[in-house]
């Protein structure tokens, strides 16, 4: 994954596609300005220029790679959902959601390795880092999720009343699917079955009642 924003320069998208690297596989504590400087092709003077320290380099590759990965899952939401325009359209798009969601950024990425780092060091890393990931992470995804949501019912196509409540559902059943404690490891067909499953519990919730004939 190419860690890119438009006022980033080639040198500091190297500094931070080199830390994502290091940082996902060593987490913050134990990352070394040194080890980041030879993945990236840098020196360690160039780092500390463009970045500070190491906490400042760990918060933009925090904030760079949620950034990266929302992006990614908000242009197949747009591409999948945008166009739905008719009942029968609705499932087959919902479950091509919910596996773009879980394998457009693959599980091996550096991007959750981070994450789990994350996770694991919360207590040791700063709030605003952490808030920061999730406004430009999964907030930002969900609320694109809950724009397309929003729409489908306007077109009669979904019945819901809250789209940020509706899109919370969706990511809590698709999540399961690619993988659980009892099925941590589903081959690609278990896994679009068991999207099938999950997104038919969503639309149990939030079908209209007559799908058939949908407001316009």
């Amino acid at each position: 994954m190419v860690l890119a924003t438009r006022d980033t320069t080639p040198k500091q998208r190297a500094i931070l596609d080199g830390a994502l690297v290091v940082f996902a596989r060593d987490g913050y504590a134990r990352a070394s300005i040194d080890a980041i400087a030879e993945t990236a092709d840098v020196s360690t003077r160039t780092i500390y220029n463009h970045f500070g320290d190491k906490a400042g380099l760990f918060a933009a590759v925090v904030e760079a790679s949620a950034f990266a990965v929302s992006t990614a899952h908000i242009e197949e939401l747009d591409a999948i959902l945008g166009v739905v325009d008719s009942p029968e359209a609705l499932q087959p798009a919902l479950v091509a959601c919910g596996l773009a969601l879980h394998t457009i950024v693959p599980p091996e990425a550096a991007h959750w390795g981070l994450l789990r780092h994350v996770h694991a060091d919360a207590d040791h890393i700063p709030t605003d880092v952490i808030d920061t990931w999730r406004r430009l992470g999964p907030t930002r995804t969900k609320r694109q999720l809950a724009l397309h949501l929003g729409n489908l019912a306007r077109r009669g196509l979904l019945h819901l009343k809250d789209p940020d409540v509706a899109a919370v559902h969706f990511s809590a059943l698709t999540g399961s699917a690619p993988g659980s404690a009892l099925e941590p490891h589903p081959t690609p067909d278990r896994q679009a079955e068991l999207m099938n499953t999950a997104v038919n519990a969503f639309l149990h919730g939030y079908a209209p009642s007559d799908p058939a004939h949908p407001a316009h």
